[in-house]
């Protein structure tokens, strides 16, 4: 009998727990990664709340690095020891839209999302595909690569909104994403300005980005005097009927952020006489995820992790990534926080310090 693990499972609509489970079993082209942290998404909060769906009694979690624990026959990639994140976008390279050089958009991805209907990275051990597993660079901590997959999100988006060098970019919502997307921009030397409507997460920007970025209130942001942002990028996925009046002719807006039930009256007529693209970047390439691993080896990542929590305080790393709703006094979901109060918030699986 293996010695069970502690893992972080969904059980139904507003219902996770830490239960034990057993070792994952893997197979002929499988890494079993014992995984040393992984990342607090948006993604799984939505799944517990029932606002994302995934599968009842799945493992959640997608953003994770760890070490190698094992390999299976004909795993020749990776070994015994590596360091590694994963990549928890699969594709089967087979179905039309892989063959089309379209592999974020593969068709054959039910059963297949790591954390969403395949079991994933909030655990101990975790068994990835051995194609989906990269070596970190050397160098680079498990904490800066808690954040490589999150990073590939921005590239992909940053990568459709095509700035040039001299646009003036506005990043709307100063969480995880868009501080990671005014981290990105600053580094290529970008004009970037992030606007947030709460103080507390306001604040804690400040104090993580370079002093380039200039994060402000969304009014603020609104009455800046100067050329309109070329380029916005809406993190929150509630703007993006405001901002085409917001942004200069011939501008960009990528909707980056996901809410289920966001709807946004576009006007067509502005869109249409002032040259506006709007645009929706999708999931990931394999292209993107692999640039992230090599930026890793410069970008500051780890700078944006605000909390280390053992996986049995799933429920408080939640709390900690959300504001109460008005006059719900604390969070009637039972998630529910007084106010942001982190950035990004890793889980270990037994609790002890994670370089």
């Amino acid at each position: 009998m293996k010695a069970a693990m502690k893992a972080v499972v969904f059980e139904g609509a507003g219902r996770a727990g830490v239960r034990d489970r057993e070792p994952p079993p893997f197979g002929s082209g499988d890494v079993l990664v014992k995984v040393a942290v992984s990342g607090v998404c948006g993604t799984d909060r939505a799944i517990v709340l029932g606002e994302f769906p995934a599968l009842r009694g799945v493992v959640l979690g997608h953003e994770a690095a760890g070490e190698v624990a094992a390999t299976g026959p004909g795993v020749g990639s990776v070994a015994p020891g590596d360091r590694v994140v994963v990549n928890p976008t699969y594709y089967c390279s087979r179905c039309r839209p892989c063959r089309r050089g379209l592999p974020a958009h593969c068709a054959a991805k039910e059963g297949r999302e790591v954390g969403v209907d395949r079991d994933g990275t909030m655990a101990g051990f975790a068994v990835v595909p051995e194609h989906f597993v990269h070596r970190l660079p050397a160098g680079v901590s498990f904490r800066r690569g808690a954040l490589v997959e999150p990073l590939a999100c921005v590239l992909n988006n940053l990568r459709a909104a095509r700035p040039r060098w001299d646009d003036r970019v506005l990043v709307l919502g100063a969480g995880p994403i868009g501080a990671l997307c005014a981290m990105v921009l600053a580094s290529r030397g970008a004009r970037v300005a992030l606007a947030e409507r709460d103080p507390g997460r306001a604040e804690i920007a400040r104090g993580l980005l370079p002093p380039t970025v200039r994060v402000q209130a969304p009014e603020e942001a609104a009455r800046a005097r100067g050329p309109a942002p070329d380029v916005v990028v809406d993190t929150t996925g509630s703007a993006p009927g405001g901002v085409l009046d917001a942004v200069a002719p011939g501008g960009t807006v990528v909707v980056m952020g996901e809410r289920e039930a966001a709807v946004a009256a576009v006007p067509l007529r502005a869109l249409v006489t002032r040259g506006i693209r709007l645009v929706g970047a999708g999931p990931y390439r394999p292209a993107d995820f692999e640039l992230a691993v090599e930026l890793a080896r410069d970008l500051p990542l780890e700078r944006l992790v605000t909390h280390v929590l053992p996986l049995e305080r799933f429920t408080e790393a939640l709390a900690l990534l959300a504001v109460a709703p008005a006059g719900d006094g604390g969070g009637g979901d039972g998630y529910g926080g007084d106010g942001y109060s982190a950035m990004k918030v890793l889980l270990t699986p037994d609790g002890s310090p994670v370089s």
